[in-house]
């Protein structure tokens, strides 16, 4: 397996994700918006979460092609993460450059960034509850873990959910039955970092949840 000499600390990744949320929140309520962030589509909440990002000091690149997938011909081809982040707002370090062009000496290798796949799920939408909550949290994410899990290159990976739900306990109750199927499944997650931020009640949630599942690497 690819080495790394990058220490994340999930922490304060997790800080950085929830200070997006709580500032996109901050602005619905000033504006008075008549749709919450919980209205928004999963897409439609990444600028958010990298803003956070940013505004800690990351550096952030949408949309970036897995490591296993650049022996790809064509750069359309291939799995893409949804986030990665690199410290201290350096830029992540691209192996397919052609040679000749320049290449930042500060860039971060693959391998020492933190990779991030995303899942926004919300309790209630706009036409009430919402159905296919539990199917969403579940599947889906695993899928995701298991992305990252199965290529080597990648050591620093995480599943970050964001749940809008009613309340705290809901939402601690979701993420404790998200664990421990993904334990059944061999998925193997450190201890997450979940922080709460507070929203209008628009649609009967009244609560922005982050949760960040840490890939586990090394022996079983």
């Amino acid at each position: 397996m690819t080495s790394s000499t990058a220490d994340w600390r999930w922490d304060e990744i997790a800080d950085a994700l929830a200070a997006g949320v709580a500032a996109a929140s901050a602005e619905v309520e000033l504006e008075q918006a008549v749709r919450g962030l919980d209205a928004r589509l999963e897409l439609e909440l990444h600028p958010v979460l990298r803003e956070g990002l940013r505004g800690a000091g990351y550096g952030v690149a949408a949309e970036v092609r897995f490591p296993r997938d650049r022996g790809l011909r064509r750069r359309s081809e291939g799995v893409r993460c949804d986030m990665v982040v690199t410290p201290g707002g350096r830029p992540l370090a691209d192996p397919e450059a052609q040679l000749g062009l320049f290449v930042p000496a500060d860039a971060v290798a693959l391998v020492d960034a933190a990779w991030l796949e995303v899942k926004v799920v919300a309790q209630h939408n706009e036409r009430g509850p919402n159905r296919a909550y539990a199917a969403a949290l579940q599947r889906p994410v695993w899928k995701d873990i298991a992305k990252l899990a199965a290529d080597p290159h990648i050591l620093h990976g995480a599943a970050v959910l964001v749940l809008f739900t009613a309340d705290a306990a809901i939402a601690g109750h979701d993420l404790d039955v998200w664990s421990s199927g993904a334990s059944v499944r061999g998925l193997r997650l450190q201890p997450r970092e979940q922080r709460s931020v507070a929203i209008g009640d628009r649609l009967g949630n009244r609560l922005c949840t982050v949760a960040v599942f840490p890939l586990e690497r090394g022996p079983a």
